[in-house]
């Protein structure tokens, strides 16, 4: 992959809105995830819900947008100078050279579900559902399409929990097949009952804040995100800057909702993401797991560090800070990458105080302070779906 330049970059989520917040929640060890508040939700749960989203208005002309996922997607546009940043690119390379790609996994269903409360005594929807612009999966990206006033390419992907990096990889193909000259990437989530409800009936939900690589950790913890990103071609000027070096995927199909055990597909996602980069697992400094907090995924993904790294290469999940934010968890997790490249941090697992025994790689449960050229920042999902990005100081 020709490495890209990451000219902005936003987020919101249960660490607050923007990356100063999300920046300062890592350093001061802050999670944002609180027992869960939402009405008809699983008794007894944990999530990270972003605040605010009730108080959010889209502009005028997008108001038939209007659902929750889209509200998260405004108040993250907002944040950070981001959608002054795209207009800046827009201006450089034109409009209809700024292509959008954003991974999420439920979109606006929850607005669907609120109609479904509302229907008639037939059974029939109400008519003011505006099915298109809000629960279909491609509302994302057209909002922020037509948000930013941009009029290239516009797609949305769901790859479960791999949606937000996937988008990384697809939107850096739109560059390189000269379709786009900028790509705004990343993805957007929110909590619904069917999310919470689903995990609860596979029972992998965490009766208290989850706890990924504790020895007693039980389960997920799901949170609310938007992350966006806007990729660009890399200049000689560009070096030391913050960058996409390289991504790998692959699709071992192992099994519809439980990883492959031996970590078949994720250490192939690994070591093609280094491939990609042109550099060896020695030169990455810190790893950014998916760790969700069940028993099967994070001890998958060790064995699967462990054949490449071995031990000599800190790793941790922050999903105990922000819950695990489903198809945004790729785009929130590789700008956690990039704030710990610029702040030369290494989040260790919040409150583990003793990693699994039996884990074989290095585990970080404290915060370390050191500096930071490249990370590895992992996502895998359902129907064996894995994708990593290598996140890091542009040559």
């Amino acid at each position: 992959m020709t490495p890209l330049r990451l000219s902005a970059f936003t987020t919101v989520s249960a660490l607050g809105a923007g990356t100063r917040a999300a920046r300062d929640a890592l350093l001061a060890r802050r999670g944002g995830l609180a027992p869960c508040t939402l009405p008809d939700m699983p008794a007894g749960i944990w999530t990270g819900e972003a605040a605010g989203l009730d108080q959010v208005r889209l502009p005028a002309p997008l108001a038939s947008y209007a659902c929750r996922n889209n509200a998260l997607a405004e108040l993250t546009l907002r944040q950070d100078g981001f959608a002054e940043a795209v207009a800046e690119a827009a201006t450089r390379h034109g409009a209809t050279r700024v292509a959008v790609m954003l991974g999420t996994s439920t979109s606006g269903i929850e607005e669907t579900e609120q109609a479904w409360r509302r229907r008639d005594a037939a059974g029939a929807l109400p008519g003011d559902l505006d099915y298109q612009r809000t629960h279909d999966l491609h509302s994302l990206s057209r909002y922020v399409r037509a948000r930013l006033g941009l009029r290239g390419p516009a797609f949305s992907l769901s790859t479960a929990c791999t949606s937000g990096a996937r988008s990384f990889l697809d939107g850096a193909a739109l560059i390189e097949a000269g379709i786009a000259d900028a790509v705004v990437v990343g993805g957007a989530d929110t909590l619904c009952r069917l999310t919470l409800h689903g995990f609860a009936s596979l029972e992998l939900l965490s009766s208290a804040q989850c706890r990924p690589c504790s020895a007693e950790r039980d389960g997920i913890s799901i949170g609310e995100a938007a992350a966006f990103m806007l990729l660009e071609r890399a200049t000689p000027d560009d070096a030391g800057r913050i960058g996409l070096l390289g991504g790998g995927a692959s699709s071992d199909g192992h099994h519809m909702s439980s990883p492959h055990p031996d970590g078949v597909g994720a250490i192939g996602a690994m070591r093609a993401a280094l491939e990609s980069a042109g550099i060896e697992a020695d030169a990455i400094d810190y790893i950014n797991m998916h760790g969700t907090g069940t028993r099967a995924n994070d001890a998958m993904e060790d064995c699967a560090i462990a054949r490449i790294f071995g031990d000599a290469v800190p790793a941790s999940s922050t999903k105990g800070w922000s819950g695990h934010t489903l198809g945004a968890s790729g785009a929130l997790e590789a700008v956690i990458a990039a704030i710990c490249v610029d702040a030369g941090l290494i989040p260790g697992c919040l409150g583990v105080e003793v990693p699994d025994p039996s884990f074989e790689s290095q585990i970080a449960t404290h915060n370390l302070s050191q500096r930071v050229d490249r990370v590895l920042s992992n996502s895998f999902g359902f129907g064996g779906s894995n994708c990593c990005l290598v996140i890091g100081r542009l040559p």
